[in-house]
């Protein structure tokens, strides 16, 4: 589904070059839910936005279903992107001026169909979630655990194979946060492979493998 080979990454400012990681090898098959986990500033985040395309490789190569993109031009990345990835953050990222089937909608607006196709994805994912009664309200009128649900409808709603989440229950307390990994898990056991980045240990036993990375390195 996922593989990534000999990824290297390196930030350079103008005094100071920093590598966020080294020599890479990462296999994600069709349907895991796999933890990523480390430290602070270990490369995790970094790691998950590689693959997510969100950025590119300084060295090595990501092949997404069998197919290498690192030749792909940004627009075809952009594409494949919004096709293939949902993306779940820890800071929500809803526009408060926006109503909840508003918010879910958005990735949609990347892809051809009608405003009512639209809007019957949107209520779909939102029910999925268990806020088919909240579509009307706005972000700031719900609490920071239907917040999240927003996130993952809005992450959901395209339908995509994958799901990339960074710390999606870290902004929360611990009974929205197995809430939230309760849908999650739920989606996986569906068929959504998913690639989440976390600091929970309880979490990571839920799921099916954990990814160590340490100093931009995995390890075992």
């Amino acid at each position: 589904m996922i593989r990534l080979e000999k990824i290297s990454k390196t930030y350079q400012t103008d005094k100071v070059q920093t590598l966020a990681l080294k020599d890479i090898d990462l296999h994600v098959r069709q349907s895991e839910f796999v933890c990523i986990m480390g430290p602070s500033g270990c490369g995790k985040s970094t790691l998950l936005n590689l693959i997510g395309l969100l950025d590119r490789p300084g060295q090595g190569s990501i092949h997404i279903g069998g197919k290498p993109v690192n030749s792909y031009r940004d627009r075809d990345v952009a594409r494949l992107r919004n096709l293939t990835f949902g993306f779940i953050f820890q800071s929500f990222h809803l526009i408060n001026d926006l109503r909840v089937i508003d918010n879910v909608e958005l990735p949609l607006l990347y892809r051809s169909g009608s405003a009512a196709e639209r809007r019957a994805l949107a209520r779909e994912a939102l029910e999925r979630v268990g806020l088919g009664a909240r579509m009307d309200h706005y972000p700031n009128q719900l609490s920071g655990g239907q917040q999240q649900r927003v996130a993952i409808a809005r992450a959901i709603v395209g339908r995509p194979q994958v799901l990339l989440a960074d710390e999606p229950t870290g902004n929360l307390d611990s009974k929205m946060g197995e809430e939230v990994m309760d849908i999650l898990l739920k989606l996986n056991r569906e068929g959504t492979t998913i690639v989440m980045v976390t600091h929970d240990e309880q979490e990571a036993r839920r799921v099916n493998r954990i990814v160590r990375v340490f100093d931009g390195q995995l390890v075992a």
